[in-house]
């Protein structure tokens, strides 16, 4: 059996994002794992119960989507509603349909609060980034997921390609 692949709905080109858009993301091991039927896509944010558009959101406190997960940050919109819950429902969403198909390695949105992989931004609405994770990704990487984001594509095929082979 081959491993299935956790992917941003956005970057699959589902207009799930904050502002309505996606960013479909365009590279050969996407085609081969959606002509085998590998990909498991899902936007976290809807998942969690909030619609499309969306006022943009961030993490305010240091810690990441981990803090979040532990009740030590908040994720608020640009309008200071606290919307913490509806991220931490759509990271639990998005863990319970990893584990329905097995997933292994999740690709998720760079700098997003929800998907981020390695890079979130610094709750300022400001545009600044940081190192950290959004709140699914982090509850994901918590779980054992192998985390890449949308440019380390190369990455996540080859640890694929090393998960199918041990198989």
């Amino acid at each position: 059996m081959e491993p299935k692949v956790l992917f941003s709905a956005c970057l699959l080109g589902q207009k799930v994002r904050y502002d309505g858009g996606d960013v479909l993301t365009d590279h050969p091991a996407i085609k081969e794992w959606a002509q085998k039927g590998l990909l498991v896509s899902i936007c976290p944010e809807v998942a969690g119960g909030l619609p499309v558009p969306r006022p943009p959101a961030e993490i305010q406190q240091p810690g990441g989507g981990q803090a979040v997960l532990t009740g030590h940050a908040r994720v608020e919109d640009n309008q200071g509603a606290d919307v913490s819950a509806a991220f931490i429902a759509g990271a639990e969403a998005t863990l319970v349909l990893a584990n329905k198909h097995q997933v292994q390695i999740a690709v998720m949105k760079e700098k997003s609060p929800s998907c981020g992989s390695s890079y979130i931004y610094d709750g300022n609405f400001q545009g600044n980034k940081l190192e950290g994770q959004g709140v699914a990704a982090a509850l994901l990487k918590a779980k054992g997921v192998f985390l890449f984001s949308e440019l380390e594509l190369d990455q996540a095929y080859a640890k694929w390609k090393q998960l199918r082979a041990s198989n």
